[in-house]
C-alpha cells in the first residue's frame, strides 16, 4: 500500500480477503444470496494497523464459523441504518487521500465510498494482492497438490466409464460425485464434459447431454477441485473406443504443444512468449486455427488469476508462479482434443505438480 500510495483499502469477501485474513469464502451459488445491508460486507485495511471488519448479522451468525477476526469487528444488524454506520466507519479511519476498492465490492459500497470520500480518491486495488497472491509459498503449493491429487484420482476413475451409450451428464455427475467423495470442497467451477463437434455436439451444458454418445467419440473433460481453498484444473481426452491414426497423430502435436509450453515456462521468460512457444508445434502442423484461446492462467485460491499465459500478457515469470498448461485442438465436424495440467514456474523451466499420465487413452467399447 505504501509502494502503491494507498491509504485505506477495502475488500469484500474473495480470494483477496481471505489471503489477507483467512476469512473463508462460502461456495458461490447461480442465484445470489441476499442479506439486508449485504453490500456492507468486507474489512478495511491501513498500513501499520489492524483491519476493521464491516459484516451483516447474518454473515456473522451463519458464514463465519470459526473464524476469529483479528481487529474490530462491526456487526450490521438488519434494522440497524447501513448506510450511516458504513459511513462511521470509514470516517473512523481517517483522512484518506487514495482508497483502493477489491473486484469483488459490491457497486453499493463503491458509490457510498465515494459519496464520503470522494469519487476521486477511488481506485481498483486489483494488482494490490495479486502481486503477493501470484508467487507460491510451500504451503500453497502444498494445498494445490492436494486439489491436483483429487482430480487425478477422480479421472482414473471416471475414464472406464466413458463407453458407448453414456451421457455427459452421467460422467459430469460421477466426477463430481467422486470429487467430493476424495475431498474437494466443490468444484472450482462449473464442470465441463463435451465432444466440441459443433452441430453434432454432445456437451454437457447442452440439452445434448442427455443424449447417449456412440463409440468413436472423443470426450473431452474440464474440472478442478477445491482442497483448503485452493483450487485445482484438470483436462484430458478419453476416446470412447480405439482411435484412428489421424487423431493419434492431432494428439501427439497437442502432447508437444503443452511439453513446449511447460519447457518455456523458466523464470524472466515473459508469459506473452510461453504461450508463443505452447502455440508452436500446433502452428507449425498447419492446425493454428484449430487451438482458440491460450495456454493457460495463473491459478490458486481463484481458478483463474493473473498473470494470463497468453498473447497480451508481457509478465515475466517469477518461480512459484502457477497456471494452467492447456492447449486444446477442435476441429468442428471432425475431433476435439485437450489436456490440462497445473505448472509451476523454476528457474529452469515449468514442472507439473500432478503426474497423471499424458497419453491419449482408448477405453474398451464392451460393456
Amino acid at each position: 500500500m505504501g509502494e502503491e500510495g494507498v491509504d485505506l483499502l477495502f475488500l469484500a469477501p474473495s480470494g483477496d480477503l481471505e489471503y489477507l485474513t483467512g476469512l473463508e469464502r462460502i461456495v458461490p451459488n447461480f442465484g445470489e444470496i441476499a442479506y439486508a445491508h449485504g453490500w456492507v460486507a468486507g474489512a478495511f485495511f491501513r498500513r501499520d494497523a489492524e483491519p476493521v471488519f464491516v459484516l451483516p448479522r447474518m454473515v456473522v451468525a451463519f458464514e463465519l464459523g470459526d473464524f476469529e477476526a483479528a481487529g474490530e469487528l462491526v456487526v450490521v444488524a438488519e434494522t440497524d441504518d447501513g448506510r450511516a454506520m458504513f459511513e462511521q466507519v470509514v470516517r473512523g479511519l481517517g483522512s484518506a487521500a487514495t482508497v483502493a476498492v477489491g473486484n469483488r465490492v459490491w457497486a453499493e459500497a463503491v458509490l457510498n465510498l465515494g459519496r464520503i470520500v470522494g469519487f476521486d480518491r477511488i481506485r481498483a486495488a486489483s494488482s494490490l494482492v495479486n502481486e503477493l497472491r501470484r508467487v507460491k509459498s510451500a504451503e500453497e503449493l502444498a494445498a494445490m497438490t492436494r486439489a491436483v491429487d483429487v482430480v487425478e484420482r477422480t479421472m482414473a476413475e471416471v475414464t472406464p466409464k466413458v463407453v458407448p451409450g453414456v451421457s455427459m451428464l452421467e460422467l459430469l455427475e460421477e466426477v463430481e460425485q467422486r470429487m467430493r467423495a476424495h475431498g474437494s470442497r466443490t468444484p472450482s467451477f462449473a464442470t465441463h464434459v463435451f465432444t466440441g463437434l459443433g452441430a453434432e455436439d454432445f456437451d454437457s451444458a447442452t440439452a445434448a447431454g442427455h443424449s447417449p454418445i456412440p463409440e468413436q467419440t472423443a470426450v473431452m473433460f474440464d474440472f478442478g477441485a477445491v482442497v483448503d481453498g485452493y483450487c485445482s484444473d484438470f483436462g484430458r481426452t478419453v476416446y470412447c473406443g480405439e482411435p484412428p491414426d489421424d487423431y493419434r497423430d492431432a494428439y501427439h502435436v497437442m502432447l508437444a504443444a503443452q511439453e513446449a509450453g511447460r519447457a518455456a515456462a523458466r523464470a524472466g521468460v515473459r508469459a506473452a512468449e510461453v504461450n508463443a512457444a505452447c502455440r508452436a508445434p500446433i502452428e507449425e502442423a498447419g492446425l493454428g486455427e484449430h487451438f482458440r484461446h491460450r495456454m493457460g492462467h495463473g491459478i490458486g485460491l481463484d481458478v483463474h488469476e493473473r498473470p494470463f499465459i497468453s498473447a497480451e500478457d508481457e509478465t515475466p515469470l517469477e518461480p512459484g508462479m502457477t497456471f494452467t498448461d492447456e492447449p486444446s485442438i477442435i476441429v468442428r465436424g471432425r475431433f476435439g482434443m485437450r489436456i490440462e495440467d497445473i505448472v509451476v514456474c523454476e528457474e529452469g523451466g515449468g514442472r507439473k505438480l500432478g503426474a497423471y499420465a499424458p497419453d491419449l487413452v482408448g477405453t474398451d467399447v464392451r460393456r
